[in-house]
């Protein structure tokens, strides 16, 4: 199985999540919010495809890493190979997993192909990014309805 990203794996992120973090960060999302700090995700066809095993093979060698981040693009457009990878470093790495969707939480559980990629992640911060609610003094998040839910 293979995953899009749009970069590869970022090591010791600090503001994707509580603590030092890995962020696996993929490709494609059909929101194409209006101020998104990370357009060059948007395009489906962009970024570069990867073995699913070689990015766990890659998450081994990060150390000192309290969890994975899921970002993108849209986590939620590649379930089963982000929740394969998630799986992984909540089993073998003991890791925390947190993910950043543009859809909302109950978006996601109104539809139970979103199930596998659910069940893996303990931080969901939910909701599309709107401009007129940016705020850079929150944490975890760019605007006002964004929300960090705890799952687990």
């Amino acid at each position: 199985m293979t995953i899009r990203l749009a970069a590869p794996l970022q090591r010791d992120s600090i503001v994707d999540g509580d603590g030092l973090r890995t962020v696996l960060w993929t490709q494609g999302c059909l929101l194409k919010c209006l101020g998104c700090h990370n357009p060059r995700t948007h395009a489906l066809d962009g970024g570069f495809e990867r073995d699913v095993e070689l990015v766990k093979m890659e998450l081994r060698q990060h150390r000192r890493q309290r969890g994975l981040t899921l970002s993108g693009g849209e986590p939620f457009l590649q379930i089963a190979a982000c929740a394969d990878i998630a799986r992984y470093a909540r089993r073998q790495l003991s890791w925390d997993i947190w993910c950043y969707t543009g859809f909302t939480h109950e978006q996601l559980l109104a539809d139970t192909c979103f199930a596998p990629l659910l069940a893996e992640i303990d931080v969901l911060v939910d909701g599309p990014f709107i401009l007129a609610e940016r705020d850079p003094r929150l944490p975890f998040r760019g605007s006002r309805n964004q929300r960090i839910l705890r799952l687990r």
